[in-house]
């Protein structure tokens, strides 16, 4: 992997772990002091690395810089160390031992801790989502903005207060008991949700499948799997959910970046043993009480996994999407959920309800009606087709929309 790949690459993995660590070590009040030692971190890698190489282990280098850092900042910083010695138990004599903890098992623990602090009812939770995305998930403003449908001024101003309040009410870095547990559960299952999604099909970059956020966004699920406290019945629905549709990463683009149609993926590219893994912790969601609308999207993507055509493979499809509207209602859920209308009722009925919908400013459903229509009326499937390239982001749709008008001309 070469320099310009990998500082990126490093910033979504290794951020968040340098944050948890240094904020569990002097409070969330300090959290804008642990994010310039981060920043600093990556700032010196990206000098340093361009002058003498890429280290041997870039992570260690990093791990090791942050720790200089931080002790750095002790030592210079009067104020910081008379207000943190005593809470971290060492004096302005111990710099050199302070212990800054970047063991894989307290950089898993700070992790879990600080999800739970960030995801905290004290804010609202478009700011919970936001700070998680940002701090946890090294998501850029621009990304954020685009998680949300808003701007990066608007999400600048919300993540300012957000941290303010945290500051405010002097929130501890820890894991809550089991009913704050349960109660910002929906908030970090959402920020791992919106990271595997943003990586599945990415919105600010021009390539559609970011991998490493997906696994990135995996690995702080599992995270939840392995701590007693918060291994729930829909965190399993969650990773089974993730482990559906990244067993068809392979299958989902040509080797030259072009976007290949679900029903024309090469069944043999999926991956058999995610597949399984999908299973197994769809099984385990059911070990409970509650349907979430994470069982019912792992159950549609366990339907889609199936390799074989069956009768009622869609039909279960339909009638999932009913349900998870019922407890949800997402327009791109709704949009979905026409397709699968059309598997077993037909375009034309698809067509009456895909309309009803009206996304008018989503390429999306321009380009689903124009799946519709295509051999119905091609010349309406060409207009949405048109209106779905202005819409469009990123050029591998541009790709995909191009290449559909040029096989109906």
């Amino acid at each position: 992997m070469q320099k310009n790949e990998l500082i990126p690459y490093l910033f979504k993995t290794e951020y968040r772990k340098i944050i948890s660590v240094l904020c569990k070590l002097f409070g969330i009040v300090h959290i804008e002091i642990a994010e310039d030692i981060a920043n600093d971190t990556f700032l010196l890698a990206t000098e340093t690395w361009s002058l003498k190489g890429i280290p041997d282990n870039p992570t260690a280098w990093l791990h090791t810089v942050a720790q200089n850092k931080t002790r750095d900042y002790f030592r210079r910083n009067k104020i910081f160390t008379e207000k943190i010695a005593q809470e971290i138990k060492h004096n302005q004599e111990d710099f050199e031992e302070i212990d800054i903890d970047l063991s894989r098992q307290n950089i898993a623990d700070s992790q879990l801790q600080m999800m739970f602090t960030i995801c905290n009812p004290v804010i609202p939770i478009e700011a919970q989502i936001g700070l998680a995305l940002r701090i946890l998930c090294g998501f850029g403003i621009e990304e954020i903005a685009e998680a949300f449908l808003s701007n990066k001024e608007t999400i600048n101003k919300r993540l300012f207060r957000a941290k303010e309040k945290l500051r405010e009410e002097n929130i501890k870095v820890e894991l809550p008991d089991e009913v704050e547990i349960d109660k910002r559960l929906e908030a970090v299952l959402t920020t791992i949700y919106l990271l595997f999604n943003e990586g599945y099909y990415s919105s600010t970059q021009n390539q559609n499948l970011r991998k490493e956020l997906c696994l990135e966004a995996m690995r702080l699920n599992y995270l939840l799997l392995e701590n007693s406290k918060t291994n729930k019945p829909r965190v399993n629905a969650l990773l089974s959910l993730m482990c559906f549709h990244a067993s068809r990463f392979e299958a989902r683009f040509t080797d030259s970046g072009e976007y290949i149609l679900y029903e024309n993926q090469n069944r043999d590219l999926w991956n058999d043993d995610l597949i399984e893994k999908g299973n197994y912790f769809l099984i385990e969601s059911a070990k409970g009480q509650e349907i979430s609308k994470y069982h019912l999207e792992a159950s549609i993507a366990y339907w889609h996994c199936t390799k074989v055509e069956t009768p009622n493979k869609w039909e279960n499809i339909l009638q999932l999407y009913n349900r998870l509207l019922q407890i949800e209602y997402s327009p791109i859920a709704a949009l979905n959920r026409t397709y699968a209308l059309a598997k077993t009722s037909g375009k034309q009925e698809a067509i009456k309800e895909a309309l009803k919908l009206n996304l008018s400013d989503n390429h999306l459903y321009h380009s689903l009606l124009a799946e519709l229509f295509t051999d119905l009326d091609n010349d309406i499937a060409l207009n949405h087709l048109k209106t779905a390239m202005k819409l469009s982001k990123t050029e591998v749709d541009k790709a995909v929309i191009s290449k559909k008008m040029q096989n109906l001309i």
